[in-house]
């Protein structure tokens, strides 16, 4: 390994994880763990920009590429998480509760250097693309257009949904219209196409075939552990259509929906 490749890889874990405590005392004075959502995709962002920072040469095509898909990305679902935030959400709440008093330095650990973590280790395609000088190509094109369709995928999802919350009249109601009626989780979909995108272009950079770690670990969070079965825990019991909603849309993928009985 070269040592500007080390200084990338040492600089971006250092930031990204004095960002997270820097975070986290934040939280601690609003007693607010889930602002650590918002920083979720920015994450990235700063990851990918802190690759590029530290090259030596100019800005290559991919880098422009890539800097401008993620921070886009990372603008938009940031300043959605923003938009929607209104005090602590029930998750971190609920943590918070168990863990009583030791909470504020146990979600120093458990969320906030947790998601860090997690955001160095998925992040490596971002920081690959953005350091690299090789010229783009048709796998590079590929990627490209793979994670803008996500990304716009996410978007309309996000946004059918919070204009179908703002109707009074939908109160408590199912989400099973657009893209909704194809999938119930639309946006996460999009979120998971895009990283196979961002994976494309790591790979286009640097053909290292064990870059496709991350894409795997964001689908699994989001189908596993953070997105779709973590949301689908509870909601039953709060939202009894919801059982006939899981019976004729597809969880994930999109699909044409089952006829209703």
């Amino acid at each position: 390994m070269t040592d500007a490749f080390c200084h990338m890889t040492a600089l971006s874990l250092a930031l990204v994880l004095a960002a997270a405590t820097a975070l986290w005392l934040a939280s601690l004075r609003l007693r607010d763990a889930s602002i650590v959502d918002i920083f979720w995709a920015p994450g990235f962002a700063l990851m990918a920009w802190t690759a590029a920072g530290v090259t030596q040469h100019a800005l290559s095509a991919r880098a422009v590429l890539v800097l401008a898909l993620v921070s886009l990305w990372a603008a938009r679902l940031g300043l959605h998480i923003v938009l929607r935030h209104a005090g602590e959400d029930r998750r971190y709440a609920a943590m918070r509760a168990a863990h009583g008093r030791r909470w504020w330095w146990w979600s120093l650990f458990q969320v906030f250097l947790l998601q860090a973590v997690l955001i160095w280790l998925i992040s490596w395609p971002l920081r690959m693309a953005a350091a690299s000088q090789a010229p783009l190509d048709a796998l590079d094109m590929a990627g490209a257009v793979l994670a803008s369709a996500g990304l716009l995928l996410e978007a309309v999802a996000d946004w059918q949904l919070t204009r179908f919350r703002r109707l009074a009249g939908n109160a408590g109601k199912v989400m099973d219209r657009g893209l909704w009626s194809w999938s119930r989780h639309p946006n996460y979909f999009g979120d998971a196409v895009l990283w196979w995108g961002f994976f494309l272009l790591g790979v286009g950079a640097v053909p290292a075939w064990w870059l496709v770690a991350s894409p795997l670990a964001m689908t699994l969070l989001l189908l596993r552990v953070s997105g779709v079965s973590l949301l689908e825990e509870t909601i039953v019991a709060r939202r009894p259509d919801y059982a006939d909603y899981i019976r004729r849309t597809s969880a994930f993928v999109p699909w044409p929906p089952r006829l209703k009985a």
